[in-house]
């Protein structure tokens, strides 16, 4: 399960263009949604969306590498930690895997933290798990009310599958 935002430039163009590029991996994608900037740098609000995927020959590393090539498909720089970003893929499960190395952690170490992670999670799986910390609905419940409240969902905005 990838987690996709934007906040520079077509914010809506580089998650369909990240949708697009992950091709016939994609088996669904969560309706897309604002919120506000994460990790204290003043910035412009992201847009959002949990993608779904799947492919049996994709271990924890290879989708890493379709995020990376997904955000430098949009131009992705990295110049201030959570600052500004045209795409921004986060990987955050694999299959309930374990995983840690100097390059990727499984499940991502701050996903059970994230609003706008979890919410459109639960609205695209309702039944999801996320590794180690449990139920994302019940993750979602947990969350302090102005971090929920932060989500917006975006029904004006559609993300479709490849």
């Amino acid at each position: 399960m990838l987690s996709i935002g934007s906040n520079v430039g077509d914010r809506l163009g580089y998650l369909s263009g990240c949708v697009v590029l992950l091709g016939g991996a994609v088996r669904a994608v969560s309706p897309v949604y604002a919120t506000l900037p994460w990790g204290g740098v003043r910035q412009e609000d992201f847009l959002n969306a949990i993608v779904l995927v799947e492919d049996p020959d994709a271990d924890p590393p290879e989708w890493l590498r379709r995020a990376q090539r997904c955000e430098a498909a949009a131009h992705r720089t990295r110049q201030l930690r959570w600052g500004p970003r045209t795409l921004d893929v986060d990987v955050i499960d694999v299959e309930q895997a374990r995983w840690t190395d100097p390059h990727l952690t499984l499940p991502h170490p701050r996903a059970h933290q994230r609003a706008f992670v979890l919410v459109p999670w639960l609205d695209v799986a309702p039944g999801a798990v996320l590794a180690g910390h449990g139920p994302v609905a019940e993750l979602v419940a947990a969350l302090p009310a102005a971090q929920r409240r932060s989500v917006h969902r975006r029904d004006d905005l559609t993300l479709g599958l490849p």
